[in-house]
């Protein structure tokens, strides 16, 4: 997913919870989903990452992933894995 549908489909959950449409719950699931389909259907020069903590980075190597991840979660040595 790209950036811009992936902003489409923040602004349509934050339309349906200013309307009434969803609860705030429902909202921010919307808005996570959105969020990590990007991030996992990223289509560029990064790719994601997950660490064995569970933070996900977009980087376009593992090297640059476990310095990302180090510097957002002060871990000492991440192990990272790409995210197919």
């Amino acid at each position: 997913m790209d950036r811009i549908a992936t902003l489409r489909r923040i602004e349509s959950a934050l339309s349906d919870f200013e309307a009434g449409e969803t609860d705030l719950e429902g909202c921010e699931g919307r808005i996570r989903a959105a969020v990590r389909t990007f991030a996992t259907e990223f289509d560029g020069e990064l790719s994601a990452y997950r660490s064995d903590a569970g933070t996900v980075v977009l980087a376009a190597s593992e090297r640059e992933a476990r310095e990302r991840v180090r510097e957002l979660t002060d871990a000492e040595a991440p192990t990272v894995e790409p995210i197919d």
